[in-house]
């Protein structure tokens, strides 16, 4: 029974990755071989492989509460339990945002639990995950899944406090806290599972969400989780229909997200088996589903064709009990071949694409190394050739020659290494802007005068007047790097110019996509600053939550930036120093094989076929090299009974 479409196209995924991670090991192990390794560039290798490791697929599920999100969870991943393994059973909902996903780094199973006592500080969750010692932590017991299953009902669990309590947390608003009243809250603020199931050691990561209220609580969520999600699907029910609640979280939360080849939206109609009636035909049920499905796109305002109606608890118990006609009828496996076929591949073109950006790039470069071996060897081997039975004269005015060529070429160096300074100085410049230090101080005073600011509007301000200046820093950071970038590629011109070497493009240092990010945050803190709700409602502690995660996203960026442009610097000027001093080694060589062959007229025979083997070796290297690109080129393969998708033939 086909099952598993997902898992299929998820293991070869993970095939696919470690295939990839092989071919950039082995590229590495031929720079070793060939000793043209670096440090710099084994530094960069290494963060690559990091990088690679560490890279998941994200799919969060979004729904308001009693929507069956959870099971429809259990149904498309963890069937193969035969049980329930997350807790979805009626009257039990996922109370705060739970994270499933393999920790490779800590190699274990667990569950990581963060209190919800810890919402009093001006930390956020993202910053807390540096440090496992503020989590409750449970070690599970993968071999048995009704342990597994018991130990996950701790991300519904609740406590009860009073309202001013709850209030203080943020959870309630402060004039509805009675110091009377009695509260049910959230025992967790977020959950972190790692076990080391298939799919999740495959790169998959699960992200469960609460309802609507615990979304508005948590901005963390929709500032930084859910857009690095590659896919939210979200789950309405067919037996409400698209509720006030739902449209406010729609158009709040996931509408926002759009959709485009980085980011897929997915609308699951689900339980339609409240549908199934049996006094009905099988075409009046379907017709039923049907026109569920076209209100609710006409609702969101989106294509029917992005509206799944599916019955994730059929689907699940199908799937338990083998049951090939209830499966097909609970159309999980609609759902489960659009993740496969169009979700997957997506995400793998991305991964290519940021690959074949850094490790393609210092291949073409060792090509373009070996190309200019390869063709001063031709050179010198002509030469050599010309040279039997020629006298001693012309041998002379070769050496003549090239001693005048290695005069050029050292005048030359001493340009490039003026220009080289030219663009470290611009280039600590662009650091400078990116840095840290700056941005923590304008933290430090927003802080500070948040801490003085009680009122909402007041908060607000201050909030706008830090994303402005963050929006500055960025922009002129970004006017500096397309200054570098004009020097550095005059920089190569002129010395391919002057030498006629084998044309090497720099590569480029852009700050697009973290602008981007930045302009998203900004325009998502205006809308939430200028929102009527929040202008109505005193709800300082919110904002003041609100900002702190974006502070913290905002930081990240600037780190990532700043650790970009610094790797990026220290690799831009690299390839043209190596083919300087290949140059200048293949210039010695030629001298020095033109001075013995002058004193030994038996030295030429010897070094013409010296210089054929090296040839021989130059073109097998080339070779390689193609053979190591091919492997990065290579498509994904589709899953058993699949058509080979058209996202993943993108080279």
């Amino acid at each position: 029974m086909a099952t598993n479409r997902f898992t299929d196209q998820m293991q070869a995924y993970g095939r696919w990755k470690t295939d990839l991670s092989q071919a950039i090991g082995n590229y590495q192990r031929w720079l070793e071989l060939n000793k043209m390794s670096t440090p710099e560039v084994d530094l960069r290798i290494f963060e690559l492989l990091e990088t690679m490791k560490s890279d998941r697929l994200t799919i969060a599920f979004v729904a308001e509460f009693a929507r069956g999100k959870t099971e429809l969870i259990n149904a498309i991943f963890f069937s193969e339990y035969d049980r329930r393994l997350l807790p979805s059973e009626a009257g039990r909902t996922t109370m705060c945002p739970t994270e499933l996903l393999y920790d490779s780094k800590a190699d274990e199973s667990y569950i990581r639990l963060l209190p919800i006592e810890t919402r009093l500080e001006d930390i956020s969750i993202q910053e807390y995950k540096k440090e496992p010692i503020n989590w409750t932590t449970i070690i599970l017991d993968t071999n048995s899944s009704e342990k597994m299953a018991e130990a996950f009902k701790e991300v519904v669990r609740t406590k009860r406090v009073p309202a001013p309590v709850a209030a203080r947390l943020g959870l309630i608003d402060i004039e509805s806290a009675e110091e009377n009243n009695i509260i049910e809250i959230p025992m967790w603020r977020h959950a972190m599972i790692s076990f080391p199931h298939p799919l999740l050691k495959d790169g998959l990561s699960i992200l469960d969400t609460p309802g609507l209220n615990a979304l508005g609580n948590e901005p963390e969520l929709t500032i930084n989780m859910l857009p690095n999600a590659q896919a939210v699907i979200f789950v309405l029910a067919a037996d409400t229909g698209v509720t006030k609640s739902d449209m406010d979280m729609w158009s709040r939360y996931v509408k926002p997200l759009g959709g485009d080849a980085s980011h897929s939206r997915l609308i699951v109609l689900n339980k339609i088996d409240t549908l199934w009636d049996e006094l009905k035909s099988d075409e009046a049920i379907r017709n039923s589903i049907a026109t569920q499905s076209n209100s609710a796109a006409q609702m969101l305002e989106i294509d029917p064709a992005n509206v799944f109606p599916v019955s994730a608890q059929k689907g699940l118990l199908a799937k338990i009990r083998t049951d090939h006609e209830l499966l097909v009828k609970s159309n999980i496996l609609a759902l489960e071949t659009i993740l496969s076929t169009q979700i997957l591949p997506q995400k793998q073109t991305l991964v290519r694409e940021n690959t074949i950006a850094e490790i393609g790039s210092m291949i073409t470069q060792s090509r373009d190394l070996i190309s200019s071996r390869l063709s001063s060897a031709n050179k010198q081997l002509s030469e050599l050739q010309g040279l039997s039975g020629k006298n001693e004269d012309v041998i002379l005015h070769l050496m003549k020659k090239t001693r005048e060529e290695q005069t050029v070429y050292h005048k030359s160096v001493e340009s490039f290494q003026n220009n080289k300074k030219t663009f470290s100085d611009k280039h600590a410049g662009l650091l400078n802007q990116l840095s840290l230090t700056r941005l923590d101080q304008l933290m430090a005073k927003t802080r500070k005068d948040m801490a003085g600011t009680w009122t909402t509007m007041g908060l607000k301000a201050d909030m706008k007047e830090f994303f402005d200046m963050i929006t500055d820093s960025i922009n002129q950071a970004s006017k500096q790097a397309d200054q570098v970038n004009t020097l550095i590629q005059t920089i190569y011109q002129q010395f391919q110019k002057q030498h006629g070497l084998t044309d090497s493009k720099p590569k480029l240092f852009s700050l697009a996509r973290y602008k981007r990010d930045l302009e998203r945050l900004y325009h998502e803190a205006e809308a939430y600053r200028k929102s009527p709700v929040t202008t109505m409602t005193e709800q300082s502690f919110v904002v003041k939550k609100f900002f702190i995660s974006m502070v913290s996203h905002a930081r990240n960026t600037f780190f990532q930036a700043h650790q970009d442009a610094s790797s990026w610097g220290k690799a831009a000027m690299a390839p043209l120093v190596t083919r300087i001093k290949d140059h200048k080694s293949q210039m010695e060589k030629r001298l020095e094989s033109l001075r013995k062959i002058n004193e030994s007229r038996d030295t030429l025979k010897s070094k013409i076929t010296e210089l054929e083997d090296i040839t021989g070796k130059l073109n097998g290297q080339l070779d390689e090299l193609n053979e190591l690109m091919k492997t990065l080129m290579r498509p994904l393969e589709p899953a058993p009974g699949e058509p080979s998708s058209e996202a993943s033939q993108v080279a």
